[in-house]
């Protein structure tokens, strides 16, 4: 993608396919790759990227790596069949998703949505980033290891115990954190350059990524 994406008006092609992505229990074994599980927010240092080099003299090591990092609540609200993010640490607001093909979306009722249509993604090149919840309920974070070259079936979707953060390293695509349904807030805490290279899974492979709310392990939802 060239363009900046436009995140509440993505005026997405109509009739899209579904290509639904795996959900998978987020443990301290399958998350490895991705990142780690996190049991205390202020304990979890945030990774960030040293400056690449432009030539054959290598960037001092003392250096390079100093921007920092920008944290702030970021909240996960369904509104009908549209899910909203917004995220103050970096002054985003977004359309993370889906109930139902974007043509065939309504805001005004309150019933609990059965799946999540996933459109964009994007990674983080310059930091890791951390998600970490404020309400006592499991929550979702689809993702997938580094690569510009990124394919649909290259993602999985982690479903994250309500009494964990998920820490995710630079270059990790994802699309922010989503509420299963109602509204959860999260601490966010990330590099401050926020550089961000994205997927437009409509408009690139005429598809949308689904996650199948249906099958969320019973267990975990309580």
């Amino acid at each position: 993608m060239n363009a900046t994406p436009n995140y509440l008006q993505p005026n997405l092609p109509h009739n899209l396919q579904k290509f639904q992505i795996p959900i998978v229990v987020a443990t301290e074994e399958s998350v490895k790759g991705y990142g780690q599980l996190i049991s205390e927010a202020n304990a979890c240092k945030i990774e960030i990227t040293r400056w690449p080099a432009q030539g054959w003299r290598p960037v001092d090591t003392d250096s390079g790596d100093e921007g920092g990092t920008k944290e702030g609540i970021f909240s996960s609200e369904w509104k009908g069949d549209l899910l909203y993010g917004k995220n103050e640490a970096v002054g985003g607001h977004y359309i993370l998703g889906y109930a139902k093909l974007p043509e065939a979306c309504k805001e005004d009722h309150s019933e609990t949505p059965q799946s999540i249509l996933l459109w964009h993604a994007n990674y983080h090149p310059d930091g890791g980033q951390l998600f970490f919840p404020l309400q006592d309920q499991p929550y979702l974070v689809p993702v997938a290891l580094p690569g510009d070259d990124i394919q649909p079936e290259n993602f999985i979707c982690f479903l994250v115990p309500a009494n964990k953060g998920l820490y995710i390293h630079a270059n990790i695509w994802h699309e922010g954190v989503f509420a299963i349904k109602g509204k959860q807030r999260f601490l966010d805490k990330q590099g401050a350059v926020h550089a961000r290279v994205s997927v437009d899974f409509a408009r690139e492979f005429g598809c949308l990524l689904e996650i199948d709310l249906s099958k969320l392990p019973e267990l975990i939802l309580g």
